[in-house]
């Protein structure tokens, strides 16, 4: 399940190339346009919306066509965050983070880190090597592979193989067969 950044839809270059790299790889996937993009607004909603919006399709997949499926969670950026602060509610067994802000432009003092250190399941951040919006640490279970550009990410063949070398490591592959 991938949901989209602020200011765009589920068709970004690099939701594109994470969800064939699922596909491929023979998941299924579900990629998410949150209400407020559905009802035409541009500005996205409070988080708290966000979050909400999102477990409860977590849910009806769950109830649904994904029953008994493992739930791998994410998105671009805000989705990023998103998929980060309801990893634990959702029950996600990994998490995609493409272009994680990890901060603002130019204030690394508003660090959102915290988001990220929360997930304590295995989590894919892929990142621009000239992000504006910072690189967050590797650690454990956080693996980050930075690929050519900011924060746009407009190479879907790039992100899907970069998908797609993680989603092995990962031990997701024999959990959905």
């Amino acid at each position: 399940m991938l949901g989209h950044g602020a200011g765009g839809g589920v068709d970004s270059p690099d939701l594109v190339g994470a969800a064939e790299a699922a596909r491929s790889a023979g998941l299924n996937v579900a990629l998410v346009e949150q209400p407020y993009r559905v009802a035409g607004r541009r500005s996205p909603a409070p988080a708290h919306q966000l979050d909400a919006a999102w477990a409860a399709v977590v849910l009806q997949l769950r109830e649904g066509p994904f029953r008994e499926l493992p739930i791998l969670t994410g998105g671009r950026s805000s989705g990023a965050r998103v998929a980060c602060r309801t990893a634990g509610e959702t029950g996600s067994v990994a998490v995609i983070c493409l272009a994680f802000p990890l901060h603002p432009p130019g204030r690394p003092d508003k660090s959102r880190l915290p988001e990220l250190d929360a997930v304590h399941v295995p989590t894919l951040v892929v990142q621009g090597e000239n992000d504006p919006f910072g690189t967050p640490p590797a650690s454990s279970s956080r693996t980050i592979v930075r690929i050519p550009g900011t924060h746009t990410l407009k190479s879907s063949a790039t992100v899907a193989a970069a998908v797609s070398g993680w989603l092995p490591t990962a031990g997701l592959l024999s959990r959905t067969r």
